[in-house]
């Protein structure tokens, strides 16, 4: 059942094993056919393993950006909120639409200079940190603890895929083997 409407799973270009759309986390969660999760370890700077953990921290940090930056303007999100949990979804849900109207206003340098944002040099891959990350209580995110967890070789094989796709052609960024 696919509550979520998400589109079905696509081969990447050049490649012909059909993939799920994913979600990116991190450490703390359990790698699954729709969550990935970096390769744990050290490894070999250039490798697909360490290429594809740099991609997955890039992807990650556009959710970083845009929760970093609701949480600075909206500062009820900055801590659990004891609420009913459809309470909690309004609250939410209506701080996403205010950002969003505020982003396409007038006002929208007012609200949230370019400056907020993290930027990464092109060229380098280098990362400039948004101003978000100056305000303390927006950067702290909570850390979940790790829990060992094995994952399904459906899961690794999908890792993999991406992994092996982000070193072709048609996948990679000139700088990501530097990283």
């Amino acid at each position: 059942m696919n509550t979520l409407h998400v589109p079905t799973p696509q081969p990447l270009s050049g490649r012909t094993l059909p993939v799920p759309y994913v979600l990116v986390g991190d450490e703390a969660f359990q790698l699954s056919e729709n969550l990935m999760k970096p390769f744990s370890g050290l490894h070999v700077k250039g490798s697909k393993e360490r290429v594809f953990n740099y991609r997955l921290c890039r992807a990650r940090r556009v959710s970083e950006n845009a929760f970093g930056i609701l949480s600075s303007s909206f500062r009820v999100l900055r801590k659990s909120m004891l609420l009913n949990p459809d309470v909690a979804t309004t609250v939410t849900l209506a701080t996403i639409h205010l950002h969003n109207y505020l982003r396409k206003t007038p006002s929208r340098t007012v609200y949230c200079p370019s400056e907020m944002f993290d930027k990464e040099c092109t060229d380098s891959g280098d990362v400039v940190p948004g101003l978000w990350r100056h305000d303390s209580a927006a950067s702290q995110l909570s850390n979940i603890p790790r829990l060992p967890r094995r994952s399904s070789s459906e899961a690794q094989k999908l890792r993999n895929e991406f992994a092996e796709y982000f070193c072709t052609p048609q996948g990679e960024l000139h700088f990501q083997y530097n990283k």
